[in-house]
């Protein structure tokens, strides 16, 4: 399961401490501008070493794309990319070769295939999201092109919570701190609740908020294939995700039907809408043409910088303590991964919705 997507699909490859990550991209319609500075900015967004607050692993994480465009448009056939690994340190790992980590995949990965490779995690590394952003970002170009934007954001840091409603909030704000959230006061309390963290050896996790607009009526369909299965799925198979909702989500359970249905009304244009948005854009599993906005829960990061128990490959109960980079808190670095997963998500099923209808980008 390397593959993700129906029409627009993405094949993912690579380890954390390999030669390079990569992808390969099929279905993408042909004669697309590819905004390469873009694509890159997305991936810079990602990349490690941005602040004290992330892992010190520095990349430059540059994009080198293989096929599939020429002369800066795609040209419908497969396109291939691959980001190389420059900044590895697998001796960081060596002491971790026959453990089985808390929480961690090693032993699930050992179970499954009876072989591993242990170094930074493997193909169980978050660097493997690196092709889901590069994706995401040709995704984004063409959603764009629809009118489409999709924008994430760290709402939640262990306790400290972004109460106001996402219409409430200025987006522009998101980029201009190092936590990604876009209120200014919750975003420097986020901040040094995971400083605070760090200094203890410790991790802590927290949730992003996802807001996508301009999603036509009509996308996702009944059943097996609903528009929010999709969504879960997409992002339930990020690294360190334990839980999704959308629209009022695990909060309507304290609530009556007759307090969060949305009511249907016509408009002076003689078409339909609704006085409220509690659905989340998405009713019976098929988009209504509102908002869809949902929330990801992620887990403290699992390494810490602290002794733990552990066992090794053997059944030998041991005391182990990891050494090296890593992250205190997962957030800000996964707010561009869960966009790209919803661009990706949201593009699929439009291509899937309108196979032939999309109109062509600009020559």
């Amino acid at each position: 399961m390397n593959t993700w997507g129906n029409i627009f699909r993405l094949t993912s490859f690579g380890e954390s401490h390999g030669t390079a990550v990569g992808g390969i991209i099929d279905g993408c319609p042909a004669n697309m501008v590819v905004d390469f500075d873009f694509i890159q900015s997305e991936l810079d967004r990602r990349k490690p070493g941005q602040s004290g607050l992330t892992t010190s692993r520095k990349e430059s994480d540059r994009v080198e794309f293989l096929s599939g465009i020429y002369e800066g448009k795609t040209t419908g056939t497969p396109i291939a990319f691959i980001v190389r690994n420059n900044d590895h340190q697998s001796s960081d790992y060596n002491q971790l070769k026959n453990v089985f980590r808390p929480s961690h995949a090693d032993y699930t990965y050992s179970i499954k295939y009876g072989h591993r490779d242990h170094r930074g995690g493997g193909r169980s590394s978050a660097r493997e999201t690196i092709a889901r952003v590069v994706a995401g970002a040709i995704a984004k170009i063409i959603l764009h092109q629809q009118e489409i934007s999709i924008t994430a954001y760290t709402s939640q840091v262990g306790s400290i919570r972004l109460d106001k409603p996402y219409t409430e909030l200025n987006f522009s704000n998101i980029e201009k701190n190092l936590v990604r959230c876009p209120d200014w006061e919750t975003a420097h309390r986020m901040a040094e609740l995971i400083r605070e963290v760090q200094s203890a050896g410790d991790t802590i996790g927290g949730v992003i908020t996802c807001v996508c607009r301009g999603v036509p009526a009509g996308l996702g369909n009944p059943v097996f294939g609903k528009l929010s299965a999709a969504l879960a799925n997409a992002m339930m198979s990020i690294n360190a995700a334990k839980g999704f909702d959308y629209g009022m989500g695990f909060e309507g359970v304290h609530q009556r039907g007759s307090e969060v249905n949305d009511l249907f009304y016509c408009m002076e244009s003689g078409s339909i809408g609704l006085r409220s948005n509690y659905s989340g854009g998405i009713q019976g599993g098929i988009s209504n043409g509102e908002d869809i906005y949902f929330r990801v829960a992620f887990k403290p990061v699992a390494t810490l910088l602290q002794a733990q128990p552990a066992v090794d490959k053997d059944g030998n109960e041991i005391v182990m303590q990891a050494s090296g980079r890593h992250h205190p808190c997962v957030l800000p670095r996964a707010v561009p991964v869960v966009e790209a997963m919803a661009a990706i998500t949201i593009l699929d099923e439009l291509l899937n919705h309108h196979p032939t209808q999309l109109p062509l980008p600009p020559c």
